[in-house]
């Protein structure tokens, strides 16, 4: 599972004009890319180490608080793009990205996840063409792989 991860000082996603998800304060814009290899493990690693990550600024600048420690809200949007392989030729394909019966389940685990976590937890519509819009704060964007989560821990 792979998560693009970006701290910002507001979000919304929308669809047609309808706001699907808020986050009028600082917190994190999750892009979400489920791969066929997948299980609920993802997104369990995935989730624990997003809501403990220490990419907010304390009193001293330092990064040294998580999303929770600042009482900050969390967007989920589902993104197969994520899971491109651009390896051959100029158009990517997709078909390391988890199709919607094996990706929505598992989606909305990582949501339920996250919000047993962080108290303010809203999503975008699975599938659905949104328009996101957002102020990076820092900027401070990273991508996580849960693979990488499962190697062992060095030293």
């Amino acid at each position: 599972m792979l998560a693009m991860i970006q701290r910002i000082a507001r979000g919304r996603v929308l669809e047609d004009g309808e706001i699907l998800a808020d986050c009028p304060g600082k917190g994190l814009l999750i892009l979400l890319g489920v791969t066929t290899s997948d299980t609920e493990d993802d997104g369990r690693l995935l989730a624990e180490k997003i809501a403990k990550l220490r990419i907010f600024s304390d009193e001293e600048g330092k990064m040294n608080l998580s999303v929770t420690d600042v009482g900050g809200g969390v967007i989920v949007v589902s993104q197969f793009t994520l899971c491109a392989s651009y390896r051959k030729g100029n158009r990517p394909d997709y078909l390391n990205a988890a199709r919607p019966e094996q990706a929505i389940p598992l989606y909305e685990d990582f949501v339920a996840r996250m919000r047993a976590l962080v108290p303010s937890v809203s999503t975008g519509r699975f599938g659905a063409d949104m328009q996101i819009e957002l102020v990076n704060d820092g900027p401070v964007t990273m991508q996580l792989d849960s693979e990488m989560l499962k190697l062992p821990k060095r030293g």
